[in-house]
């Protein structure tokens, strides 16, 4: 079932993208193009969510931190 799934969405996809690109071509070609656009796509997309994913995780952190580090200086306990 998966693969017929597969084969369903490449094509699709691979309708869509030969239409935007303007490229001619017959349907075995054209699911083709859909399945290793999908398979390419996935893995980019994978990489780059994994990359943002650490890059939003260390920008929470930083201001994480700072909002800790205004809670301190603002309620914690006073210097003179």
């Amino acid at each position: 079932m998966p693969i017929l799934v597969l084969i369903i969405i490449g094509a699709a996809a691979g309708f869509i993208a030969t239409r935007l690109m303007r490229v001619e071509t017959d349907l075995i070609t054209t699911i083709a193009i859909g399945v290793f656009g999908a398979l390419i796509g996935g893995l980019v997309l994978r990489i780059l969510l994994a990359i943002t994913g650490f890059a939003a995780g260390f920008v929470g952190a930083v201001l994480g931190a700072m909002a800790l580090i205004w809670l301190w200086e603002r309620y914690g306990p006073k210097r003179r």
